[in-house]
């Protein structure tokens, strides 16, 4: 059963635990229900670079992504405290569709669950529940403030390598770009070459 909860009053992302073991969630909620949708953080960072995209697009260039910023950087968004404590749609997503509707200038953000299926005797199996689908709407501001909070949330954790942009975790790091940790290919000339 497709739900829709129609435009959105609060929207935004967070993520939960240590750096190098934290989950990330979108949450949103409007007049009818609350959502928070689990993520993975690469599906996270293609929606924040996704809304980037389409932003860009529609202003002309106006609304460009933020990679760096010189000074004190801003703090992640996080839940709010006034947020339900029960959601009325929790799930960890599988599947996330962004739609823009140029005539009503409003974005559409579709999320399928995915579910892991466990059954004795058997290796466990992901099923991407299509029906379930939780879509909601939200306009241009929201999707830029969406963006920026995504992309702050993603960056406030472990630093990355700058060359080969791994992350980063205070031990020594192999960087295969620096210091020729590759895999090696052998080439065999054939005797008539």
């Amino acid at each position: 059963m497709s739900i829709e909860l129609g435009s959105v009053w609060l929207l935004g992302a967070d993520a939960v635990g240590r750096p190098g073991q934290r989950r990330f969630r979108l949450f949103a909620q409007s007049a009818r229900g609350s959502a928070i949708l689990w993520m993975e953080k690469e599906q996270l960072n293609s929606l924040s670079l996704s809304l980037d995209h389409i932003l860009a697009q529609l202003t002309e260039g106006q609304v460009l992504r933020v990679e760096a910023r010189a000074g004190e950087q801003p703090q992640p968004t996080k839940l709010p405290p006034d947020f339900p404590k029960t959601p009325t749609h929790e799930f960890q997503v599988g599947q996330i569709k962004l739609g823009y509707d140029e005539d009503r200038d409003i974005f559409l953000l579709s999320t399928a669950p995915l579910e892991i299926e466990l059954q004795p005797g058997q290796e466990p199996q992901a099923i991407l529940r299509e029906e379930d689908v939780v879509s909601f709407l939200f306009d241009q501001r929201e999707a830029q403030e969406l963006s920026s909070s995504i992309t702050t949330v993603v960056s406030a954790g472990r630093p990355l390598c700058p060359l080969c942009h791994a992350s980063l975790d205070g031990g020594p790091h192999a960087c295969v770009k620096q210091n020729g940790h590759r895999e090696i290919l052998q080439i065999e000339e054939g005797e008539g070459e």
